[in-house]
């Protein structure tokens, strides 16, 4: 049993993996989020939901006390900012293990008409956040796994290949369903993929844009 801190956790794929967790692992679970009214602990006995502010290192450290992995689930304009709050707060309580979920794109790594499409979908404002903030992160001496989905679907299956940092992305989407499933799978097993960057898709989906575009 370790304890697993869920940074985001009101999001799409955090709420996917806490319920992975919860029905096919004994691990503890701390859910931390701006507004801790948008969740409901459905078993209190492995659930503590704690409010807090992602980008406030202080908040952040008293949240990793005792904790095993934490596993950032956050967005916005200021995820630099996070992923340096997240790096300072988890030197500061001596948690080593971190998984990251950014996006695609952030090593202008997508080839072809694809690659074109996301750029033009994602630059100015989305994709420069997210690759400085992976800066961020791979800066630090954490045992990291950098995330970086395809193109989200809510399709009910799970179904993913990996690309390494440094390699051609493929695919052009990728269920949340999916990704909740590296993300367990990484829980369950920290000392795979540590100070990797990984992209993730769908197999079998290469084309021009996403098939829900």
């Amino acid at each position: 049993m370790s304890k697993i801190l869920i940074l985001g956790a009101h999001g799409q794929i955090a709420r996917l993996a806490t319920h992975q967790l919860l029905t096919t692992t004994d691990h503890q679970l701390r859910l931390f989020l701006r507004r801790a009214n948008r969740l409901t602990a459905t078993d209190v006995t492995r659930e503590t939901i704690i409010e807090g502010d992602a980008s406030n290192p202080l908040s952040l450290q008293a949240a990793m006390a005792g904790v095993d992995v934490v596993y950032a689930n956050l967005a916005g304009h200021n995820i630099a900012a996070q992923a340096k709050a997240v790096v300072q707060a988890m030197d500061a309580a001596g948690v080593r293990r971190l998984i990251w979920i950014s996006t695609l794109g952030i090593y202008d790594e997508v080839p072809g008409a694809f690659g074109r499409w996301n750029h033009q979908q994602l630059d100015g404002g989305y994709l420069e956040p997210y690759a400085a903030a992976a800066q961020v992160i791979e800066a630090s001496d954490l045992a990291y796994t950098i995330i970086r989905p395809a193109w989200l679907s809510n399709r009910d299956l799970v179904s993913y290949e990996l690309t390494q940092k440094g390699e051609p992305f493929k695919g052009t989407e990728v269920s949340r369903k999916s990704i909740a499933d590296l993300v367990v799978r990484l829980i369950n097993h920290p000392e795979q993929a540590v100070r990797h960057s990984l992209g993730v898709n769908q197999p079998d989906t290469d084309g021009d844009k996403p098939s829900f575009y």
